[in-house]
Order: C-alpha cells, then sequence, then structure tokens
C-alpha cells in the first residue's frame, strides 16, 4: 500500500467555486459589467451621500470659529482646523455640496442650450448650421478658462456669477457633439420615413432624433461635471466664485497657500477632495463611453461568457 492519500473532491471544488460565482455576477452585470466604470460609480456616490448627509454626521458648523487656530488633526479634528478655528472637515463637507450643485447647473445650462444648437444646426443643415457652427468656433477659439475669468470677472464674484460664466464655455462642446451626433442619426431610414409621411421637423427632432443621441449626451454630462467642479474650484482660488466665509475647495487651498509651511494638512484635505471628484467623474465617464458605444461596449464593458 502507498502511504500517499488520494486528493478529494470537495476542496478542489470548493476552491473552483468563487471564480465561478464571480464569472456568473460579471455575466448577470453583462455590458454594464466595467471596473474602472464602477469605480467611478463608487466615488461619485460616495460625495453625493457625504454633500447629502454629512452635516448630519458630522455636526459642526463649518462657519464656527470654536477651536484654536491651525491646530493638527486630531481625534477632535481630523482634518484640523484652519488659521481661523474652523473645523476643516466641517467645511471641506460643505464644499462637496458647493462643487455638486456648481457642477450640476454650470452643465445644464450647457445641456439646454448647447443641445438646442447642435439639434438646429445638424437638422437643418445649410446657412443655419454654417451661422450656429461659425459661432461655436469662435467661442472654441478663446481658451475655456480665461473666457470664465473674464465673463465672471464682467458679472461679478458670486457662485451663482461662477455657474453661469462655467455653463457658457461647457456650450460649444455640447454643441458640436450634439450636432455631429444629430448629423448620423439623421442618416436612418426611419428618418426619411417620417418626413415622407409629412411629420413636421419640430415632431421628429423630438420623437426620434433626441431619443437617438441620448447616450453621447449622457458620457459628456458625466465627464464635464468633473470639469466645471474644477473650474469652480479655479475661479473660487482666484476670488471670483463662491465668497467668503462659505466653505468652498478652490477659496480654501487659495488660503492654505500662507500656511503651506507648517500647516500642510490645510492644503492637502481640499486638494485631495477635489482630486477625488474629478478622478470619479472621469472614471464614471470613461466606463459609460465604453459600455454606451457600440464600437467600444463589446470589447471593454462585455462580461466574460456563462459557462
Amino acid at each position: 500500500m502507498s502511504g500517499r492519500l488520494a486528493p478529494e473532491g470537495p476542496p478542489v471544488a470548493a476552491a473552483a467555486a468563487p471564480p465561478r460565482a464571480r464569472r456568473r455576477g460579471r455575466a448577470r452585470l453583462g455590458r454594464w459589467y466595467n471596473p474602472i466604470g464602477l469605480v467611478g460609480a463608487a466615488i461619485v456616490l460616495f460625495v453625493i451621500l457625504v454633500a447629502a448627509f454629512g452635516n448630519q454626521v458630522w455636526t459642526i458648523d463649518p462657519d464656527a470659529q470654536e477651536y484654536e487656530r491651525l491646530l493638527a488633526p486630531s481625534w477632535t479634528n481630523p482634518m484640523g482646523t484652519d488659521e481661523l478655528g474652523r473645523d476643516i472637515l466641517a467645511r471641506i463637507i460643505h464644499g462637496a455640496r458647493v462643487s455638486l450643485q456648481v457642477g450640476l447647473i454650470s452643465v445644464s445650462i450647457a445641456l439646454v442650450f448647447g443641445t438646442a444648437l447642435g439639434l438646429v444646426a445638424g437638422y437643418y443643415k445649410g446657412v443655419t448650421d454654417g451661422v450656429l457652427m461659425r459661432v461655436v468656433d469662435i467661442m472654441f477659439s478663446f481658451p475655456g478658462l480665461v473666457l470664465a475669468i473674464l465673463i465672471a470677472g464682467l458679472l461679478g464674484p458670486s457662485r451663482r456669477n461662477a455657474m453661469i460664466a462655467i455653463g457658457i464655455i461647457i456650450i460649444p462642446v455640447f454643441a458640436r457633439v450634439t450636432r455631429g451626433a444629430v448629423l448620423e442619426v439623421m442618416g436612418f431610414p426611419f428618418i426619411e420615413s417620417a418626413r415622407a409621411l409629412g411629420a413636421p421637423g419640430s415632431r421628429i427632432m423630438r420623437k426620434h432624433v433626441l431619443p437617438n443621441i441620448v447616450a453621447p449626451l449622457t458620457v459628456l454630462v458625466t465627464v464635464y461635471l468633473s470639469v466645471a467642479i474644477l473650474a469652480e474650484a479655479a475661479l473660487s482660488f482666484l476670488g471670483l466664485g463662491t465668497q467668503p466665509p462659505e466653505a468652498s475647495w478652490g477659496s480654501m487651498l487659495n488660503t492654505s497657500r500662507a500656511y503651506l509651511d507648517f500647516a500642510p494638512w490645510y492644503s492637502i484635505f481640499p486638494g485631495a477632495a477635489i482630486m477625488v471628484v474629478v478622478l470619479g467623474f472621469n472614471f464614471l465617464g470613461d466606463g459609460l463611453r465604453d459600455v454606451l458605444d457600440p464600437r467600444l461596449g463589446p470589447v471593454v464593458g462585455t462580461a466574460p461568457p456563462r459557462e
């Protein structure tokens, strides 16, 4: 008899079970399985939860001067305090709300006006297309941030004016992408069928064209939310966005420059917050692009086949 024992069957099957379970989970997600997109969605969801419920968990007033100046991070103040003795964590939480508000409103402005311009230009073509696209080209000729600074400076420093300025500089992007998508859809047979049946142009745009360009617009909104948040931080850094004493990540970075040598945490935390939020929206936008674009989705976003 040999002293060696034959390997048992159940442990081998049990060891093989987790990979199969993971593959089944991926298969259930189908084409929506995209690791980068899921990471971005988790980051964005976390930021939304912080903005919505953070002040209920961390109840310190972001404007209250209750502590000593420039305290290092501790159990009482996990991110330290600023030059006026205000809790940095409370101000970071409030800054998340400000950034999301500015991002959503400014991108909504660009979505509404940019989509309208691109839709009209792509549908009617000809002189209308030429005039509208030349206006868009003129706006593209200016650096985006410089144009935002100019508009915000003319309107006056405030969060509302910063949202308007950011929305205006993003409009050309939405107009150009919408026009390209509309021109592609206009070549489909159902558009010719609707025209042959006598449907007016407004109905064709609303019922047939617009629903077929939702995918690229969804990706564009997600990506440019990060651009809008970054632009708001830049304008606040320059004093043209959210005004003191209200907390904003950009204004916090501006103030922290004077204390960088002996209070580095003051600039690290708002800078890290901006980086994480922008990275999350970029990851989510890349994931949505891979999933919604038929030329990329089957390669990048498709889960492994079922066994």
